[in-house]
């Protein structure tokens, strides 16, 4: 079957094709070219680089319209089926003879040879000798920017300008005006065996129906224009004994079968449809609008944006019975996502399955290296485990990097279909080529991520993993195959005489960089840690020492509360001779504002509080920190000691010490500070710097950039930028923190008020009215809110008219146990309903509470 494809992808080893109705294909490299492939043979038989042999990226561009023909249809394992296709001219131009051959033909030709004065051209047709001149050449070659002259193999849509010797000499042109303004004729005597895609013919209408049209050309050719090709603008005035101009899409060899498109951007030879904006694609669109419904084929949606876009019957819903034609009336609106482009019907093709609209990934631009992703076991081969990580995504996890210790019997931990999690190693979207790893070490490391040698600078400690011990050290690699060397001094504390027999291939270990030079991909490492004390080694001093410096910052001590002030607590450090004296400031009893305040009420004069941290020694008070996740990133080794060792991609847990118009000041355990300019703060568009944060508020920053002269960094405060891979995991934890603090809250209001922790929002109490207030709202009694102020607000009183004294049934909205006022709703719908269980949408919403 003969295609008119657009070029989609280009790499080294195929093009792959936008086929009309959405369908794409691929050319191997192999069916280029006669020329091409001998110069291919050529090659792999010296064994050496031809100068005269270019590569397919230096010969194509995305964009290009090509006359191919299918040479086989291959089922994949996955049951999808892959189309293979050929532009060499011999096969696409096989119905032509020397005979038939005119001037004014458009056909497809490839660079045979270089010429003095122009290029002999192959046209795939035996006994005809082509010749395009150099004049003839120019203005194409200085327009497609692929270097001074055309190159042997270059694919070429040629208009016969001169037939000599009865077809046995043809001059051609490829200039672009000449070959847009070409149609074909009657005069030039083409017969459906010879009919090519992409020529531009004169039609006329014959019959208009909602699939499309029929049409007649070149006087007794007949062909089908489908809906999908009308023109968008004209689709509902095409009439019968219209005349159009129109362009061949296919040709079918055995039923005659010739489709054609009336959309604009074909109907000059040699034109190239609209691309798609990179940004769209991948896009969620909330709404989009059924135009029409196809119940053969599926569904045309208008987009929010006014572009039409079209999705397959099989992409309409999960599965064939879940499926219902009447949701896809016109004006019905319906959820999708672009999951591709067609350039050749210049339309969106979009999903309406769940599954696919909350997909991750969509193609493989969308992945990086670092990122940490789910997949499915799909198949296990010596080489190592192929997973599927989305539609049309597929990794391989190398049996290096199956796991932590290397496995001899990797089916025995594995089967087809397992769900597994997964890091990625290197990402190649031109190839098309992903390498994942399953060390957890590797996925569960909070570390930078060192993907490019610029971003190796020395003192930076990183995880690396080993690919080869020999007597002169280790190579350790890291993502998209960066690697250094580790030398034989460097391996450890003490001498290593074998290091073969101490490190093993595979083993991820913990490296600081010494030294890089980017430009000569060079990079000198080390295993020897000691510029950074590790927590074995934190509290060993000498006697001197000792009294100089007590308490070292990320010490863990329990502390006696001495006296409470307005901003923090005074304590003393228990077990201590000295009986020293420290500050914990009230933002600093939990990583959430709103608690950290609730604890200052609750605590009292005597109480003792365990797990505290040393945090600095600022002026006359050691200050102390309650905050979780700052003791928790301490005891992890995931801060910065001083600002030599802070390098640009980072997460760092820290804490806001002061908000200001044009950004957020943020401060990290041993003194380091940092800004969070006011574009960097948020992945809402900020007004107010106060209305996102607060002084005190714990938060995680992405390390952007630092001026080494200024000592001055800069941070994004952005959650879409400063996950780690396991948000949910992050949320969860942070969530459990929240609930163990409110329950120690809750503890200690039992000691002073029980009643206040009895009331919980949506709990029914009985109370008595006691006042009526000018603004509507009202004031409620009972005894079991005894010391409480309990109000209800002129809404939530209903359509109820309340009066002193009466009894009413009523809902808990909010308790403020700081201010110990209770909001209740007397209204029927809240008091009607039934307590439900709590879900996972309003454990969200108590955690966006407790971030808040």
């Amino acid at each position: 079957m003969l295609l008119l494809g657009c070029i989609k992808e280009v790499s080294d080893y195929e093009l792959a094709l936008s086929l009309p109705n959405g369908l794409s294909g691929f050319v191997p490299v192999t069916q280029i070219s006669d020329a091409y492939s001998k110069l291919l043979t050529k090659q792999v038989a010296q064994g050496e680089l031809l100068q005269e042999l270019n590569s397919l990226p230096d010969m194509f561009s995305p964009g290009t319209l090509v006359r191919c023909i299918v040479t086989s249809i291959e089922k994949r394992d996955d049951g999808s089926r892959s189309v293979k296709l050929s532009i060499d001219p011999k096969k696409v131009n096989k119905g032509l003879s020397s005979t038939a051959l005119a001037a004014g033909m458009l056909l497809s030709g490839s660079v045979l040879s270089v010429e003095d004065h122009g290029y002999l051209i192959d046209i795939g047709i035996t006994g005809t000798h082509a010749f395009l001149p150099h004049q003839k050449a120019k203005n194409y070659i200085k327009a497609v920017k692929k270097g001074p002259d055309l190159k042997i193999g270059q694919n070429l849509n040629c208009l016969i300008v001169e037939v000599k010797n009865e077809g046995r000499v043809v001059c051609l042109s490829i200039d672009r005006s000449e070959v847009a303004a070409s149609i074909a004729t009657e005069r030039q005597n083409w017969a459906l065996s010879n009919l090519l895609p992409g020529l531009v013919v004169k039609a006329r209408v014959q019959k208009v129906d909602p699939l499309g049209m029929k049409v007649t050309f070149l006087s007794y050719f007949t062909g089908i224009v489908d809906f999908m090709h009308m023109d968008p603008e004209k689709s509902m005035s095409y009439s019968p004994d219209q005349v159009v101009k129109a362009c061949v899409l296919s040709v079918h060899p055995t039923s005659r079968a010739v489709r054609l498109t009336l959309r604009p951007p074909f109907l000059h030879a040699g034109g190239a449809p609209r691309q798609l904006p990179g940004q769209r694609l991948g896009a969620v669109l909330e709404e989009a609008t059924v135009k029409a419904f196809y119940k053969q084929f599926g569904a045309v949606f208008e987009l929010d944006d006014g572009t039409l876009a079209f999705a397959r019957l099989k992409h309409l819903s999960k599965t064939r019975k879940s499926f219902k034609p009447g949701a896809f009336k016109e004006g019905c609106k319906h959820k999708c996502r672009i999951i591709d482009y067609s350039l050749m019907d210049e339309m969106c093709i979009v999903s309406l399955k769940h599954q696919i609209i909350e997909a991750q990934f969509l193609q493989y631009q969308d992945i990086h290296s670092g990122d940490v992703v789910q997949g499915k076991v799909f198949s296990l081969k010596p080489i190592g485990m192929q997973v599927k990580v989305a539609q049309g995504i597929r990794g391989l996890v190398p049996s290096l990097h199956l796991s932590d210790v290397i496995l001899k019997q990797p089916e025995k931990k594995y089967n087809i279909g397992d769900e597994v999690k997964c890091r990625v190693l290197e990402c190649n979207p031109g190839g098309k080529k992903l390498i994942l790893t399953l060390k957890k070490s590797l996925i569960q490391s909070k570390l930078p991520v060192l993907s490019n040698y610029e971003d190796a600078k020395p003192g930076l400690i990183t995880h690396g993993f080993v690919v080869c011990a020999r007597d002169f050290g280790c190579i350790v690699k890291f993502y998209n195959d960066v690697k250094g060397l580790v030398p034989k001094n460097e391996l450890g504390s003490e001498p290593i005489s074998c290091p073969d027999k101490v490190f093993y291939e595979g083993q991820v270990l913990k490296v600081m960089v010494l030294k890089c030079e980017p430009q000569q991909e060079r990079l000198l490492l080390s295993f020897r840690l000691s510029s950074r004390p590790g927590p074995e080694d934190k509290w060993k001093f000498t006697p001197k020492e000792k009294q100089e410096v007590k308490y070292q910052i990320g010490q863990i001590v329990d502390v006696k509360i001495l006296k409470k002030k307005d901003n923090g607590l005074e304590v003393s450090i228990l077990e201590d001779e000295d009986n020293v004296v420290a500050w914990i400031p009230t933002l600093h009893l939990s990583d959430f504002v709103a608690t950290s305040k609730l604890l200052w009420h609750c605590l009292q004069e005597g109480d003792v509080l365990p797990g505290v941290m040393y945090l600095s020694d600022k002026g006359e008070h050691i200050i102390l920190s309650r905050k979780s996740a700052v003791i928790s990133a301490v005891q992890e080794e995931q801060v910065v000691r001083s600002f030599s060792e802070i390098q640009p991609g980072m997460l760092l847990t820290g804490y806001v010490r002061n908000v200001m118009p044009f950004g957020v000041f943020v401060e990290f355990p041993f003194g380091v500070t940092g800004l969070a300019p006011k574009v960097s703060m948020s992945d809402k568009f900020v007004t107010d710097t106060k209305d996102h944060f607060v002084v005190g508020q714990t938060v995680i920053a992405k390390v952007m950039s630092i001026d080494q002269e200024k000592q001055r960094v800069l941070l994004n405060l952005k959650v879409s930028e400063c996950s780690s891979g396991d948000s949910a995991a992050e949320s969860f934890a942070l969530l459990n923190q929240y609930f163990k603090e409110l329950k120690e809250i809750r503890n200690l209001l039992r000691r002073g008020d029980p009643s206040i922790c009895e009331l919980v929002p949506g709990k029914r109490v009985h109370l008595v009215v006691q006042d009526v207030r000018e603004d509507g709202s009202a004031l409620f009694s009972s005894s079991s809110v005894t010391g409480l102020t309990v109000t209800a607000t002129r809404y939530h009183l209903g359509d109820k008219k309340v009066a002193p004294g009466e009894k009413r049934k009523a809902f808990v909205l909010h308790v403020d146990a700081l201010t110990s006022e209770v909001y209740v709703s007397l209204r029927e719908e809240l008091l009607k309903q039934r307590p439900k269980r709590v879900s996972t949408q309003f454990l969200g919403l108590c955690l966006s509470a407790c971030l808040a």
